[in-house]
C-alpha cells in the first residue's frame, strides 16, 4: 500500500510539469520551420556546432525519435560536427524533461543539467568534426601524392544563370495552402497527446514505478558508502549504455537514485549518458559518421559528463543546496486541486494511448 501511495505521490508532482512540457514540446514541433535546421547546421566550425546543441536542446525528441532526425539532417547536408552536436544534446536534455527535473530533482538540477548537456554536445561535436577534418587533410596528401594536380576551367563556369521568375499567382496558391493559427494549435496538441506521450509514457510510468520502490524499500542511507565520487559514476555509466531511454523518463529514475543516496554528480552523469550513449545511438554513429568518431564521441558525452558531475557534487557541498524531490515543497508551488486535475488529465491521455493501441487493426499475414 505504501508502495502505490508513494508511486501517485510522484505522479501527481510530476504531472503538471510534464504537460507543460509536452505543450511547449508540441509548439516547438510545429511552429518551428522545416528548413530551419538544413539552413543553419550544413557547414563545419565552432559555431555551427554550437548552434546544433543550442537547437538540439529544446527539441522534444527522445532517444527513438533523435536517431531519424539526425539522419535526415546528415543526407541533406549537415555537417559531422553539427550531427553529432545535435545527435548529442536533443535526447540529453528538453523542455519537457527541464520541467519534470524541477519537481523532482530541485531546480538548481533542471538549470545545470541543460548546461551539462549542451556543453557535452559541442565537446563531442568538435572532437568528431575535429577528427573527421583530420581524415580528409590524410586523403587529400594521399591524393596530392598519386595525381598530378591540373588547373582546369569549366566552359559551363562562365554562363550566367538566369534567376527562375515566379508567377504572382503562385505565391497566392502557396499562401492559401498555408495552414491557419488555430490548425497549427490543434497539430502542436495532437504531436504532445499523442506522438510525443506515446515515445516516453512508458519508460516514464517505469521510471516513476522505479523511484517509489526506492522511496519505500531502500534505507535513504544504503548507498551513502559508494554512492559519490568516481567510482559511482563509472558504475552509473556502465549501466546506462545499454539502457534506451529518453530525457524524460531517465528523470524519476534519476530521482529514486538520489533517494537511495547516490551524489548528484553521479545522477547527473547518469542523466546524461543514459540518452546519448545507448547500443542504438553508437551504431548509428559509427555508420553515419565512421567508426573512429564512435571514440571520439564517447570521450566527448562520458568526459563532460563525469566533469560535470565532480562539479556539481563540489558546489552542492560548498554551498549547501538541497537536491532533492520537491515532494513536500509542491504544494506551494501549485494548488493541490490543479495538481489534482493535471493528474487526472495525464490518465485520461494514458488510456487514450491504450485504447488507440488496441483499436489498431491486426495484420493477419495470409498463407
Amino acid at each position: 500500500m505504501l508502495l502505490l501511495e508513494n508511486f501517485w505521490a510522484l505522479f501527481l508532482i510530476s504531472a503538471p510539469w510534464l504537460l507543460l512540457g509536452l505543450f511547449i514540446a508540441g509548439l516547438i514541433n510545429v511552429y518551428l520551420p522545416k528548413n530551419f535546421l538544413n539552413k543553419h547546421l550544413g557547414s563545419d566550425g565552432l559555431l555551427t556546432t554550437i548552434k546544433a546543441a543550442v537547437i538540439g536542446a529544446p527539441m522534444p525528441l527522445c532517444s527513438c525519435g533523435v536517431i531519424p532526425a539526425a539522419l535526415g539532417l546528415r543526407r541533406a547536408g549537415a555537417s559531422k560536427s553539427a550531427t553529432t552536436a545535435f545527435l548529442v544534446s536533443t535526447p540529453e536534455t528538453g523542455v519537457d524533461s527541464i520541467s519534470v527535473s524541477y519537481v523532482l530533482l530541485g531546480p538548481f538540477m533542471a538549470i545545470i543539467r541543460p548546461i551539462a548537456a549542451v556543453s557535452s554536445a559541442i565537446v563531442a561535436g568538435v572532437l568528431v568534426g575535429r577528427d573527421n577534418a583530420l581524415n580528409e587533410q590524410a586523403a587529400n596528401d594521399n591524393a596530392s601524392n598519386d595525381v598530378p594536380s591540373t588547373a582546369s576551367s569549366s566552359c559551363c563556369s562562365s554562363k550566367k544563370v538566369e534567376p527562375i521568375k515566379t508567377s504572382c499567382c503562385a505565391s497566392k496558391n502557396k499562401a492559401l495552402l498555408q495552414p491557419s493559427h488555430w490548425n497549427k494549435f490543434t497539430d502542436a496538441i495532437a504531436f504532445s497527446c499523442t506522438k510525443l506521450l506515446e515515445d516516453t509514457a512508458k519508460w516514464l510510468l517505469i521510471g516513476l514505478f522505479f523511484a517509489a520502490l526506492v522511496q519505500t524499500y531502500v534505507p535513504a542511507d544504503f548507498l551513502v558508502q559508494w554512492g559519490s565520487g568516481i567510482l559511482a559514476m563509472v558504475v552509473v555509466i556502465l549501466v546506462s549504455i545499454p539502457m534506451y531511454i529518453c530525457a524524460t523518463a531517465s528523470t524519476p529514475i534519476a530521482a529514486g537514485l538520489l533517494l537511495s543516496g547516490v551524489s548528484p554528480g553521479a545522477v547527473l552523469v547518469f542523466m546524461l549518458a543514459g540518452p546519448a550513449t545507448n547500443v542504438a545511438t553508437l551504431g548509428v554513429v559509427a555508420n553515419e559518421l565512421g567508426k573512429r568518431a564512435v571514440a571520439s564521441y564517447l570521450i566527448g558525452v562520458i568526459g563532460v559528463a563525469v566533469l560535470f558531475g565532480l562539479l556539481t557534487d563540489v558546489i552542492v557541498e560548498k554551498f549547501s543546496i538541497n537536491v532533492a524531490p520537491m515532494l513536500g515543497e509542491h504544494h506551494e508551488v501549485l494548488p493541490q486541486w490543479f495538481t489534482l486535475l493535471c493528474g487526472v488529465l495525464l490518465i485520461a491521455l494514458l488510456l487514450r494511448l491504450v485504447a488507440r493501441h488496441m483499436m489498431q487493426p491486426k495484420h493477419v499475414h495470409s498463407a
